[in-house]
């Protein structure tokens, strides 16, 4: 077995089982998800400890489920800006508003976080090749990191998804399978794939560990704020992977002592047409009813069956949290609001958050004194076809200095 460094086991999510930490990702007595648990005991950290460490998610090497420091593929993901929004924070009548800007990131989403953690993984476990399931983002992720380390890269996406969305994975090399259906179908031909071919497909069958990647938000959060936790955060929310992650990191934090005992708001934001998870979340459902045919701009968050779904209604519930969803209208608003205010251009499954917080402001569920931070987790260069329709046309001029005489300059 591949060393396991600070791994204490993986454990059912719902049954509570243990096991060694092999290349599995569900229970076998009941199917649950399968959580890394680390010996906390064990992790000695001090905040002075992170001064010289590489500015990426392997800041926090004690922490993430890798132990052979020789096996990590790093492109450089992670400790991106947390940007202060005062222009934003006063358009919206907040006291304190921050932008976590995974737009930076090395293949422009936070899907980078999760990726390198994975491929990583899968490389101390001797895997020969990688890949995922993906609405477009995870797939260049996945892909560039394998580029890194040379190995293959299989990728299944939906068949109708836009080509801009899988120009990226397919330059860095990887094989581009389009499945007939919605992602949820090349999800589960992905599933499939697995019992038939000696590969790591990150988001399924080494899920346990990639998640652990995007846990690493809310360490950088607290980091940048002098390890203080904010009091609010809202999360972009598809699967539900990424939330409960979050929630995962501030627990870590407070398991080894960096910082306090108070609770982080964590609320949920979703696209109008595809939001399972809010649904469940105000009608008090215990469970999560699938979207059969997600219809929203933001297609990296449209997963109309959630694997996560009932864990971050959970989550958000338990943090004192709310979920919110987010018209097409209201994300194409949210997109170019932030963009004028603060210079960050984001595509609309990272807008939704700006989108859901100016909702909830305005309805007071968030107050006007809480320190809020919205996770804006893609770029927007990824999704330019989105936004064209909705902003000015170029104003067309003679090239001569007094054609500009006619404009309001």
């Amino acid at each position: 077995m591949p060393g396991v460094g600070h791994i204490k086991s993986l454990r059912c999510r719902e049954c509570g089982k243990e096991f060694q930490p092999f290349k599995i990702s569900v229970c076998d007595e009941c199917f649950g998800p399968l959580d890394v648990v680390y010996d906390y005991d064990s992790i000695v950290l001090r905040k002075d400890a992170f001064y010289n460490r590489p500015r990426t998610v392997w800041r926090y090497m004690e922490l993430l489920p890798v132990s052979d420091r020789s096996k990590i593929v790093d492109l450089g993901a992670g400790y991106t800006p947390l940007r202060r929004c005062e222009r934003l924070s006063d358009e919206l009548g907040l006291r304190k508003l921050y932008v976590k800007d995974d737009t930076v990131n090395p293949t422009g989403s936070f899907k980078d976080r999760p990726a390198t953690v994975a491929v990583s993984k899968a490389i101390e476990f001797g895997a020969k090749a990688v890949g995922c399931a993906s609405t477009g983002n995870l797939a260049a992720a996945t892909a560039a990191h394998a580029a890194k380390a040379g190995l293959p890269c299989y990728v299944f996406v939906p068949a109708r998804i836009e080509l801009s969305k899988i120009a990226q994975a397919a330059s860095y090399g990887a094989t581009v399978i389009a499945v007939n259906g919605t992602y949820d179908d090349a999800n589960r031909l992905a599933a499939q794939a697995v019992e038939f071919y000696d590969w790591a497909l990150v988001n399924i069958n080494i899920r346990s560990y990639y998640v652990e990647g995007s846990k690493t938000l809310a360490f950088e959060t607290c980091e940048q704020l002098n390890w203080n936790q904010p009091d609010h955060v809202i999360v972009p929310v598809a699967s539900g992977a990424l939330l409960c992650a979050v929630c995962k990191g501030f627990d870590e934090l407070r398991n080894v002592d960096l910082v306090g005992d108070l609770n982080v708001r964590v609320t949920g934001a979703q696209p109008h047409g595809c939001s399972p998870i809010v649904t469940a979340f105000k009608s008090g459902d215990k469970n999560v009813r699938p979207v059969q045919n997600p219809r929203t701009i933001a297609k990296s968050l449209a997963i109309g069956d959630p694997g996560d779904g009932i864990y971050a209604v959970r989550r958000m519930r338990e943090s004192g949290g709310v979920a919110e969803s987010a018209s097409d209208d209201e994300i194409l608003d949210a997109i170019k609001l932030l963009a004028k205010t603060e210079g960050v251009f984001a595509e609309p499954a990272g807008a939704v958050t700006i989108a859901v917080l100016k909702k909830l402001v305005e309805s007071g569920e968030i107050s006007r004194d809480e320190e809020v931070v919205c996770f804006v987790t893609g770029n927007g260069l990824k999704t330019t076809d989105v936004i064209m329709s909705s902003i000015p046309k170029p104003i067309e001029v003679e090239a001569r200095l007094d054609s500009l005489k006619t404009l309001a300059i």
